[in-house]
């Protein structure tokens, strides 16, 4: 389908999804580009690409695809950086789990190009992160959501949900508001929640010895807690509006359940504790409540 791949950043994210491509069949060359030349040299001895290129700039020369696999607080910089070789012909998508700020700094970056431009984000990642990581199978059988803009080109957003399609993921197409709300109370929060979770234990004098008495429980609710800084660092500041209105909601839920336990309330605890487990317990990833 396409002759070549532009992918700039070449970590777990765009190293998956050039992957993912290769195996399809969809590309017949792939050029990387990443900050750190180690890395760039990382991703060519593994396969992942096929030429290195000096700057994101040339990566994208020649391209007829390109992913930005950056953190989200590049993204403007990243697309500013490539816009003198964007042609109307380029899909051009992204991979951050922010999309109002990514969108913003697409219009001011692209400007003129922006029809090219398919923001996207693919439900899928590990706790650890670069190009050693990269998976083929990464985003098979995940959520990829797509949120155009006014002026994405419909042939460009048709051809972007063709790509993720043929790789393995469900498309679904949302607005970038819609997706940040969304996104806040079901993947920021709980990320914000581990980072405080383990940082309160930590704090303690005895915390250590609390951790090391984890179990199954313990290792399944913290598990995100060792993702990227960084990269959450930029998400949660992206979000923040949302994610604290969240967090508010969140905060709310905890004092009503530490209400029924300080006045001794078992029915009042209990049957929160119920909705909760009911709750959780018809969830399926990708289904909706009825």
């Amino acid at each position: 389908m396409f002759e070549q791949l532009g992918l700039i950043g070449c970590g777990l994210m765009g190293g998956s999804f050039a992957l993912a491509l290769k195996r399809a069949g969809l590309v017949k060359r792939v050029v990387g580009y990443s900050k750190s030349p180690s890395t760039t040299e990382k991703a060519r001895q593994m396969g992942v690409i096929d030429l290195a290129a000096p700057s994101a700039l040339l990566a994208v020369a020649g391209a007829d695809i390109v992913i930005v696999a950056v953190p989200v607080s590049a993204t403007e910089a990243t697309l500013k950086a490539i816009k003198h070789l964007v042609t109307p012909d380029m899909l051009i998508m992204d991979v951050g789990s922010t999309k109002t700020d990514v969108v913003q700094a697409a219009r001011t970056a692209l400007r003129d190009q922006i029809g090219s431009f398919v923001p996207a984000h693919p439900i899928a990642g590990k706790e650890v992160s670069g190009i050693e990581h990269a998976d083929a199978d990464l985003y098979k059988g995940r959520q990829v959501i797509l949120t155009p803009l006014e002026k994405t080109l419909t042939a460009h957003l048709q051809k972007a949900a063709t790509v993720w399609t043929a790789i393995g993921s469900q498309v679904i197409h949302m607005s970038p508001e819609q997706h940040d709300a969304a996104f806040a109370a079901v993947s920021h929060l709980p990320h914000l929640l581990a980072f405080a979770f383990i940082n309160g234990i930590a704090s303690q004098p005895a915390g250590d010895d609390y951790m090391a008495l984890g179990g199954p429980g313990f290792r399944d609710f913290t598990r995100i807690a060792a993702s990227d800084p960084k990269v959450w660092r930029d998400i949660m500041l992206a979000n923040r509006e949302e994610l604290l209105a969240q967090s508010k909601l969140f905060q709310q839920a905890l004092h009503n359940i530490e209400q029924a336990m300080e006045k001794g309330n078992a029915q009042a605890l209990e049957d929160m504790l119920t909705l909760a487990s009911e709750t959780r317990a018809h969830w399926r990833m990708g289904a909706k409540r009825k």
